[in-house]
């Protein structure tokens, strides 16, 4: 009858709990005295309550008696069940006042509300990174310990993050998961297909402070500022020449090995670099790009064409 007056006969002396039962009053007390009279006898461990002990030794007998009547999923929790049923109906209990952000688990809005105050609880102990997640710190941790957790089973390469690791593995797989919907260029990162778009868009996102250039990718941009501070950072081991562009030192590199990978299909004719092989097949073609205004000379090459334009200029 007291569940229908509402009556709580039994209530806490340290705060407002009061129940129905003096059971759950003495389970409740608990809390306060810190008492754990539930252990379990294989690992050590202890509960304030029966029910806590019974789910935990489902740890260790294998026991998942809480099964999903939809997708056959099953687990040791009835809570873990409740929650599971969630991805089938789709509902999200709970709610942001703020903003009117709901999610499926209460400490997602807990994780979520932090994000209005503010709070990053988190802080490493070697920089000054903070963040909302503990897990985010740990991923972070990595950066100091060197930790690379996530190794791949074709090649053994190990990373940080499970999602470096998925994207790597894409290199095996060959999957392209992210689609352009333009042109249907199809990529395995997603910042890829971000700045592919860009082709489609003309954004130029990176701009220069000194004159006003403007690029697609960042990289670009850091190459760019070097002519302005001239900045050489790649050097060559054999001579010491140094350029501000990796793709120079390749090219200039190769005239110490010998290397010649750029090949001509037609007379075996090979090169250092990709523009002189495709100077060379226009030899084939009979293509001359590059005509003069004056008089209508044509040439394959802007060398040859610089050099006739001198017989109109005299210099």
């Amino acid at each position: 009858m007291k569940t229908n007056t509402g009556e709580k006969p039994y209530s806490c002396e340290v705060c407002k709990y009061s129940s129905l039962k003096k059971s759950d009053l003495e389970k409740h007390m608990r809390i306060h005295t810190g008492e754990k009279p539930y252990s379990c006898e294989v690992c050590g461990y202890s509960s304030s309550n029966k029910s806590s002990l019974v789910a935990h030794m489902r740890t260790h007998t294998g026991e998942k008696p809480h099964s999903c009547e939809v997708c056959g999923y099953s687990c040791s929790k009835k809570s873990n069940l409740g929650r599971h049923m969630r991805t089938h109906t789709g509902e999200k209990p709970n709610s942001c006042e703020l903003c009117g952000y709901s999610c499926s688990e209460k400490y997602s809005l807990m994780n979520h509300m932090k994000t209005h105050t503010g709070e990053k609880p988190y802080a490493c102990e070697v920089c000054k990174y903070s963040t909302l997640k503990k897990s985010d710190l740990e991923k972070h941790m990595r950066i100091h310990t060197g930790e690379k957790p996530y190794s791949c089973e074709v090649c053994g390469y190990s990373c940080s993050n499970n999602s470096s690791l998925v994207k790597h593995m894409r290199t095996h797989t060959g999957e392209k998961p992210h689609t352009c919907e333009v042109c249907g260029y199809a990529c395995s990162e997603a910042s890829r297909l971000v700045r592919h778009m860009r082709t489609h868009t003309g954004e130029k996102p990176n701009s220069c402070i000194v004159c006003g250039y403007s690029c697609i990718e960042k990289s670009m941009l850091v190459r760019h500022m070097r002519t302005h501070t001239g900045e050489k950072p790649h050097s060559c081991e054999f001579c010491g020449y140094s350029c501000s562009n990796k793709t120079y030192l390749m090219i200039h590199i190769r005239t110490h090995t010998g290397e010649k990978p750029h090949s001509c299909e037609v007379f075996g004719y090979s090169c250092s670099q990709k523009s002189h092989l495709l100077t060379h097949l226009k030899s084939h073609t009979g293509e001359k790009p590059h005509s003069c205004e004056i008089c209508g000379y044509s040439s394959s090459q802007k060398s040859k064409l610089v050099r006739h334009m001198r017989t109109h200029t005299g210099y």
